[in-house]
């Protein structure tokens, strides 16, 4: 169908479209012509990722002077495929002229898009990296040239290389969109590599679908994202964890392990830099004359041998010249071998020690002998040198590179960050495993580039309440910061607050109530009597792992797992990635074939972040207790610490917005649409105060009605039989009069009349 937006046409995909999709698209064009900024939190299940890319693609083709390019940023493979899916129907409803001009394509890394048979074998992906290297890199390529024979090369990369040499890449990817399973084909048909092949294209992709990591983490960013123009529109989906996203891109651990490996990784290039000492002495000093003009000359590499770029470095310093004292290859050694052994001296400590980067630098500098400028090049002297050795097994090398990621960032930022060093896990104090964590505490150091670089970032997901802590965490100004709520024709979502068990007795995850046998019993009880009554799927989400265990067990020597089995499956989430992919498909099998099933699952975890119980997959959904972080973390203290003396963020009022916002995002999974049903039940008493309460997402709490808030388990219990019983009465879909929750292009065109004439 084709509507106004504001007096700009739209296309959009289906034949009818929601009001809150149309309010939504009102919002971000007026973001895109202010060219700013925007916060938008949208329900789940209400078609965000369709009226995104239906109105900036609009936009797009109504300005053509002004073209905008779409960078659609997402968490995992499945959710990139699903936008790329919503792209190819959004692309078929264009006109003919626009859809033969635009480009879309996803990019991902190269375990998911290798199509070298050897190459692509490895499960893990530092290996299918290394494998790649091994085949395409400059050097081997030159040595495949004199020797043919016993040099083996990636036929698809030199084909690749061959069109993009004679400029024809075109040819290979004309308009359209290609997800990752077509540019497998592509590669697999053409004879051509998909993986370097997506990544030039994106330079002339109208929409490009990749990971939030090629925006966010800079040691990639530069290498995929360096050619984007500030006429980008980016979008992070599914956004409510972005600043763990950037705090993490931005943190390194260090252990006993990791300095271990590091020492045979300096060996290795020792042995290295003598036989290129014999061989090939002109290549070292070639290196050394290259770095007195500056890092930035390393700038034309060829494509093949690009490398993880630098962690934090601007590009002012990169034109520096690098320390005469780590320019000699056998210098740069001896300085990593001095930092190694100082951070392995700091691992031996008894005590947990807290530092900022000032002081730790102070020390390295009096007790090393190594400088602030000489840590901020490490990563790239490292980089250079291993170009210079031709090391392609790169992932063997990753214990030193780790150690140089952590030396650029302490002699590149003063603040934001702290270096916290622990003799041993807090939860398991007998076992030593001492490490040295840098750990950043400043989400807006990774995300502030993004904002600085385009004129608009979209930020959007199900689960921003409360709204107005973005910004502060973040350290922008929205243009448009907004919440929408969900217009159905039904109270098709029914949320409660349980606060106690049928035998009245209080239940809570509070760390002095957590383990108390009455508290397990009434959980216990809870889900035996919903199992018993509610058809099909039902979720549970624990506070954590070891949490999980001890109820599950308990539960097991009371009695009460053997009942709620004699009703439904049970199945079990873990931290193993290939058991919990079998469990939950096991668990849809049951679901599907009427066996009934329950899902115990981890708040944090894959499945709350990235699993839809749409449909009868998830009728109900528990959440036991509030998953707050673990508190006595010394990382989250530090971080605490810094969020309240720089943004005068409350130590209370971030836990909560972290834990409400986890909570939220597991609850969630249960409505993936208007058609849908389901039920929430927070099973904690904490949730019955206000201030909790209210950091829930607006189209929950306008569901939680009073009489919802203080419950039993028996009354709870009746509730979901008369919620049930309505939900099976028939409906109208599309609503009527002033409440319809299903737009067509007639009732657009009233709705504008209407404003008209008002």
């Amino acid at each position: 169908m084709k509507f106004d937006v504001e007096g700009m046409t739209v296309h959009f995909p289906y034949a009818a479209i929601y009001p809150e999709q149309h309010a939504y698209m009102g919002e971000l064009k007026r973001a895109l012509d202010a060219r700013g900024h925007a916060l938008l939190e949208m329900p789940t299940g209400t078609g965000k990722t369709a009226a995104l890319i239906s109105l900036i693609t609009s936009y797009s083709l109504a300005n053509p002077a002004r073209p905008l390019r779409l960078i659609y940023c997402t968490r995992t493979v499945h959710e990139m495929e699903k936008t790329l899916a919503e792209l190819r129907l959004l692309f078929s409803h264009l006109p003919p002229a626009a859809a033969r001009s635009l480009l879309a394509l996803g990019l991902s890394s190269r375990k998911n898009l290798c199509v070298h048979p050897q190459a692509s074998a490895s499960a893990a992906r530092d290996s299918v990296d290394t494998a790649c290297r091994r085949l395409t890199a400059s050097w081997v390529r030159d040595k495949a040239a004199s020797d043919p024979e016993s040099t083996p090369l990636c036929d698809f990369f030199e084909s690749f290389d061959r069109a993009a040499s004679a400029g024809d890449l075109a040819s290979y990817m004309p308009p359209g969109v290609y997800t990752l399973s077509d540019l497998r084909a592509l590669g697999r048909e053409r004879r051509i590599c998909p993986y370097f092949l997506a990544r030039q294209m994106v330079k002339y992709a109208n929409i490009v679908v990749y990971s939030y990591q090629y925006l966010l983490d800079p040691k990639v960013a530069s290498i995929v994202s360096r050619e984007m123009q500030k006429e980008c529109v980016v979008v992070f989906d599914e956004a409510h964890n972005i600043d763990n996203v950037c705090i993490e891109a931005l943190s390194v651990s260090i252990r006993k392990q990791t300095l271990e490996g590091a020492e045979r990784n300096l060996r290795r290039i020792s042995q290295e830099i003598d036989r290129f000492k014999a061989t090939d002495a002109n290549r070292l000093r070639a290196e050394y004359n290259r770095l007195v003009d500056g890092l930035a000359q390393k700038g034309n590499l060829p494509i093949s041998d690009a490398w993880l770029a630098n962690p934090a470095l601007p590009d002012d310093i990169l034109k520096e010249a690098v320390p005469g004292n780590i320019r000699r290859a056998e210098h740069f050694l001896a300085v990593l071998r001095r930092l190694v052994r100082f951070l392995d001296g700091r691992l031996e400590t008894e005590n947990v020690e807290n530092e900022m980067p000032v002081s730790f630098v102070a020390s390295i500098h009096s007790q090393a002998g190594i400088d602030q400028k000489m840590l901020r090049f490490c990563y790239d002297r490292l980089h250079s040198l291993m170009l210079t050795l031709e090391i392609t097994d790169t992932d063997e090398f990753m214990h030193i590179q780790t150690v140089c990621d952590f030396a650029t960032l302490i002699g590149t930022y003063t603040r934001g960050f702290s270096i916290i060093t622990e003799p041993y896990d807090e939860r398991m104090p007998d076992i030593r495993d001492p490490v040295i964590q840098l750990s950043c505490h400043d989400a807006s150091l990774a995300i502030q580039p993004v904002f600085d670089r385009f004129q608009t970032v979209v930020i959007t997901s199900g689960t921003l309440s409360p709204i107005d802590l973005y910004p502060r965490l973040l350290n922008f100004n929205p243009v448009i910061s907004r919440s929408f709520t969900m217009s159905l024709t039904r109270d098709c979502i029914c949320p409660m607050v349980l606060t106690r068990g049928s035998d009245q007795l209080p239940v809570s995850t509070k760390f002095d109530m957590r383990s108390d046998p009455g508290v397990v019993r009434n959980y216990g009880r809870l889900l035996l009597e919903m199992s018993s009554a509610v058809p099909d799927g039902i979720v549970c989400f624990f506070v954590s792992y070891s949490y999980m265990d001890g109820i599950v067990n308990s539960w097991n020597e009371m009695g009460i797992l053997q009942d709620i089995m004699q009703h439904k499956l049970v199945f079990i989430e873990t931290p193993d990635v290939v058991e919990t992919t079998l469990a939950l498909d096991n668990y849809r099998k049951a679901c599907d074939c009427g066996r009934g099933a329950i899902f115990f699952s981890v708040a944090r975890g894959k499945v709350a972040e990235g699993i839809d119980f749409d449909r009868h997959y998830g009728r109900l959904v528990i959440m036991f207790g509030v998953p707050f972080q673990y508190t006595l973390s010394r990382i989250l203290l530090a971080r605490l610490e810094y969020l309240r003396e720089t943004f005068q963020i409350k130590e209370g009022d971030f836990l909560t917005f972290d834990a409400l916002r986890q909570a939220a995002q597991c609850v969630g999974r249960v409505i993936r649409s208007k058609a849908d049903y389901g039920m929430m039940i927070f099973a904690d008493k904490r949730y019955s105060r206000h201030d909790k309460r209210s950091k829930l997402p607006g189209w929950i709490l306008s569901h939680l009605h009073d009489a919802h808030l203080n419950l039993s388990t028996d009354m709870a219990l009746h509730i979901a039989r008369e919620f049930l019983r309505r939900m099976a009465q028939p409906y109208d879909k599309t609503g009527s009069g002033g409440n319809k929750t299903l737009l067509t292009e007639e009732d657009l065109q009233n709705m504008a009349l209407d404003a008209m004439e008002m």
